[in-house]
């Protein structure tokens, strides 16, 4: 028994001799930090602004047609017609807006996720570590395995 006990032992022991370590990643905050997502949100923000500036005119319009139908009995008919189109064009552009908003993300979280995997693959070769986690996949760590900094450096760094 002594001797099952004592090969377990050496066992587990040379498993955690043998282990390299681990890092941790605060995710979070490397979004946070992110030149490229801050980039592609400044870039996305400004490519659809004269789309907003439209949509926005659009309903003020659409709130006036809406106002004049209110008042004036006699031109209804012209009213709602003039609502109709402001209204199938509002739609219209509000829809391309979505999906190119949403395309775009799509593309950007695609982008930034191989970033991410490659600086990870990158600190784990370097720093001879075993795993890169997130910092919110484990419950409790040493700070001294937060590689977060490095993280963002390498992260940004990516052309």
């Amino acid at each position: 028994m002594k001797k099952l006990s004592l090969a377990i032992l050496t066992l587990g022991l040379s498993a955690v001799v043998n282990a390299a370590g681990y890092g941790v990643i605060d995710l979070e905050k490397l979004v946070e930090s992110s030149q490229y997502l801050k980039q592609q949100n400044a870039s996305l923000e400004a490519s659809i602004k004269p789309q907003a500036s439209k949509l926005e005119q659009l309903n003020k319009e659409l709130a006036t047609l809406q106002k004049q139908s209110q008042t004036q009995g006699a031109n209804l008919k012209q009213i709602e017609s003039q609502y109709q189109a402001k209204m199938t064009e509002f739609t219209t552009l509000q829809q391309s807006v979505q999906s190119r908003v949403q395309t775009t993300i799509q593309n950007t979280n695609k982008t930034f996720e191989a970033r991410v995997k490659q600086a990870a693959e990158q600190l784990r070769q370097e720093n001879s570590l075993d795993l890169v986690l997130n910092k919110n996949a484990a419950l409790a760590f040493d700070s001294k395995y937060d590689l977060t900094a490095k993280m963002i450096q390498k992260v940004n760094a990516i052309k």
